[in-house]
This record gives C-alpha cells, sequence and structure tokens, in this order.
C-alpha cells in the first residue's frame, strides 16, 4: 500500500467484543421480523443480451428511473450502485448487473408479498420506458461470462481477481446466478443454534424444491439447480455445509470463530476498497495485518467482512436461508413461507428438528452434492426429497397455521406454500417444467425462455 491507514476510532481490541455483538440480534418474539432478498436478470429487449451499466436500456437508467418510487440513490465514484428508502428496504446490484431487492423487515408474509408485487411492478414500469426485460432464473440460461458486463462496484473488482485462485466457477457465481433469500429472526442462542441446525440440513430440500437453472450457453447443463453446483468450486475456505453447527457447544463463539478464519477481501477507507485479500482478520485484530501494520478493524470492517461468508446458510444478526434458485413471481412469496412456518412456531420448528436430528454428517453432505442435480428425485434413506418435501410442507403449513396471520380476506400466511405442494406432490421442479418445454415447445431454441419466464 502506498500509504498507511488513518486511525479510526473505537477499534476491535478482542473476540469478546464481536460475541456481544451478535448477541444482539436475539429478539423477544413479538420482534421477529421477516426480510426476504431476491435477484433477478436484465436484458435487452431486442438482442436478449445482459444489460451494461451504461447506455439505453442500460441499469444506470432503471436505477435512475427507479427513484421516481421513493428511492434515494447511494453513489459510489460518481455512478449509482444502490437505492434506498425509508421503510428499510434497498436496492442493490450484483457483479453482472443482477437486480436486487433486499426487503424491509416486515411483520408478516402478506406484507412481503405486497412488497415483491410492489418492487417487480415498479422495475416492470421502468424496464417498459427504457427497453428492457427483467427475468427470474437461477442461471443465466443463454450468455456466456465474457457476454456479461462487470459492475462498477470497487469490492467486485477485488474479489474477481481473487476468486479464480481458490476455486473454477467464482465468476460464473457472480455474473451469472440469481437467488431468492429469506432472512429470519431468533429468540436465544440456543434457539439461534436450533435454527441453524434445521436451516442446514433442511438447505438441499430448499434447493430441490426451487430448482430452476437448468441451462448454459444454451443447452442443458445436466443439472436443475446449476446456481447449487457452482457453489461447490467457488471457494473452499467460505462456502459450504458448516458441519461444526452440528456439533457440541456451537453457539455464537464458535461461529465468531469460523468468521475469523474465513481470509479477508477488503478493507474500505474514505471511499475506496482496499485489497487484503486472502489476508487474516484475526492479524487485524492483533496489529499485524501485513501492511496495515499496527491499524487495528472498526465494527464496520466487522461488518464487511460477515458479508463475504459465503455458506448454505449465514449468521449475522438473523439467520439468512441461501440455498434457492430465483425463479418464478410466485416461487418469491413461498420461499419465506416455507421457512417462516418452520422457524416462527414452537411446536414447527420442534418436529422439523425432529425429522433431521439423527442425520449424519455424510447424509448431509450427500443431500448437498445430489439436490442440484436430481432434484426431488435425490435418494434419501429408502426414499427421496420428495417424500421428505411432503413431509416437511405439512409441517411449514401447520406453523402458518398456528401463527394465524390473517389477512384483510380471511386468510392464513398457508397459501404462499400452495405452489410448493404442487410442485413436492407432482415432483417436478421449475427446472424440468422448462427442460421439457426446451424439447418440445421450444424446438431446442433457449431464446424461448426469455418470453416464457420474464415477469
Amino acid at each position: 500500500m502506498s500509504a498507511p491507514l488513518k486511525s479510526v476510532p473505537d477499534p476491535i481490541l478482542d473476540k469478546a467484543r464481536l460475541i456481544a455483538d451478535l448477541e444482539t440480534g436475539c429478539k423477544p418474539r413479538d420482534d421477529w421480523r421477516i426480510g426476504t432478498e431476491h435477484e433477478k436478470f436484465m436484458f435487452d429487449l431486442a438482442d436478449l443480451r445482459p444489460l451494461a451499466y451504461d447506455g439505453r436500456p442500460g441499469i444506470a437508467a432503471l436505477l435512475g428511473g427507479l427513484e421516481r418510487f421513493g428511492w434515494t440513490p447511494v453513489r459510489e465514484y460518481g455512478n449509482t450502485i444502490a437505492l434506498k428508502n425509508e421503510s428499510g428496504a434497498s436496492v442493490t446490484l450484483e457483479p453482472g448487473g443482477q437486480l436486487e431487492l433486499s426487503g424491509a423487515p416486515l411483520e408478516n408474509l402478506h406484507q412481503t408479498c405486497g412488497e415483491v408485487n410492489e418492487h417487480l411492478n415498479q422495475v416492470k414500469e421502468v424496464c417498459a420506458e427504457i427497453g428492457a426485460g427483467v427475468m427470474g432464473l437461477g442461471f443465466n440460461p443463454k450468455w456466456r461470462r465474457e457476454d456479461v458486463h462487470w459492475m462498477p462496484k470497487g469490492r467486485y473488482k477485488i474479489m474477481r481477481e481473487y476468486m479464480p485462485t481458490k476455486g473454477n466457477l467464482g465468476h460464473d457465481m457472480m455474473l451469472r446466478t440469481c437467488t431468492v433469500q429469506v432472512n429470519l429472526d431468533f429468540g436465544s442462542e440456543a434457539d439461534m443454534v436450533q435454527k441453524m441446525r434445521v436451516a442446514v440440513a433442511l438447505q438441499p430440500l430448499a434447493t430441490a424444491l426451487f430448482a430452476d437453472s437448468p441451462f448454459t450457453e444454451g443447452k442443458p447443463n445436466g443439472f436443475l439447480s446449476y446456481r447449487s453446483h457452482i457453489w461447490t468450486d467457488t471457494d473452499p475456505d467460505r462456502c459450504g455445509m458448516l458441519p461444526f453447527v452440528f456439533e457440541d457447544g456451537f453457539g455464537f463463539e464458535r461461529w465468531i470463530d469460523y468468521i475469523l478464519d474465513v481470509p479477508m477481501y477488503f478493507i474500505y477507507r474514505d471511499g475506496e476498497y482496499l485489497d487484503v485479500s486472502g489476508k487474516s482478520f484475526r492479524d487485524y485484530m492483533a496489529g499485524a495485518l501485513p501492511g496495515f501494520e499496527g491499524q487495528l478493524p472498526t465494527m464496520a470492517d466487522w461488518t464487511d467482512h460477515m458479508t463475504t461468508a459465503f455458506p448454505e446458510v449465514r449468521l449475522k444478526h438473523f439467520i439468512e436461508m441461501r440455498g434457492a434458485d430465483a425463479g418464478p413471481w410466485k416461487n418469491l412469496c413461498a420461499l419465506p413461507a416455507f421457512w417462516v412456518g418452520l422457524f416462527y412456531d414452537d411446536a414447527a420448528l420442534d418436529a422439523a428438528w425432529n425429522l433431521c436430528r439423527d442425520w449424519t454428517a455424510e447424509e448431509r453432505e450427500r443431500l448437498r452434492a445430489d439436490a442440484p442435480r436430481f432434484g426431488l428425485k435425490t435418494p434419501f434413506r429408502g426414499g427421496t426429497l420428495q417424500d421428505l418435501a411432503i413431509k416437511v410442507l405439512r409441517i411449514s403449513r401447520r406453523g402458518l397455521a398456528a401463527r394465524a396471520r390473517i389477512d384483510r380476506n380471511g386468510k392464513d400466511e398457508g397459501g404462499f406454500l400452495d405452489v410448493l405442494d404442487e410442485i413436492a406432490h407432482s415432483g417436478v421442479t421449475p427446472a424440468e417444467i422448462s427442460l421439457a418445454a426446451f424439447d418440445a415447445d421450444w424446438g431446442g431454441d433457449i431464446d424461448r425462455i426469455y418470453r416464457a419466464r420474464s415477469y
């Protein structure tokens, strides 16, 4: 580095500070909320190519058009790279121009689905004006890496250079994938532990139910969720099924130890991302980070660092479920419904844990490896993931009924699971529907998916 960092206030001096901060995530049940995130591909209606940042249609024009709906721009190096609103929601850019809504923390799924619908309608309105399209899939079905434009965000440059040193598919993850996630709360350390264990064990089931990325560069790729498979060859230091979550003694401290051992990407100072890729946060806490000797991290540094771990389930001040492909519009409401039903009712959470508590580490890893390829047909304990899906969805539906969050039409939140019940009972995932259409209705023309799957 050409110059040392400036001294920073309130540095992190020990691990106890980080544990105490994570403990602040514990909330009383009445304060539990639902935060839904979903990404989508943006493309030029004229030629189906991914949007560049500049030009028309372009990502900058899209973000500018969305400002009319009460969004405030966030800028970096003069470029708008995100939007925020007063509710706590944000619109951000993934490296290849995928547009993500990080939803506000909401009380029930009716509000969540209303937020999803409002956001997508806003995006569609602006897209119609600039000549762009928007589509939900887990992986770009047509275009090569080199056809996708990198977005002008400083952190992505550092990640772009580092990822090929750790795996073969990191750039595919950055440029060509889309996901839907939900962030949920916990009440205590014990509650967090149980939820993390259920979430990790059942993440391959979510991968199977939402599988929707069967094409690469215009052809079937041999997977139902290629997006999920990509994470197995991205970076073993920061991805995976977290076997330590199931060990005796797992809790906040063990999670902090895990994140401390994830290699760093960057430090953000004075509007600049500084490359420290591969370096140790433990060294940073000891004032021994190479190139920054004598400097100590801040909580902002730690918050940034926590976002650079990419396991199947991630713990922050809430729990992030990360295993599902983006897909059809109605599935974006189904993913939070699936996990809320399991997590926000004690009887449902206990029932879900009783289903998976005796699974071995080897069985969990096998499910993780097989679900992206075989979906609900993945063999498991004398049956398939389809059998498990039917059982788990019954538990989730009971959990939503017990929550009794009723809309103005007198309906509880269970209706958001209907699409998943259809998938589970038929055994046919969104990916398999598209594959069948590709062979029959589309005549092998991948361009047809843009019409079939546009929002």
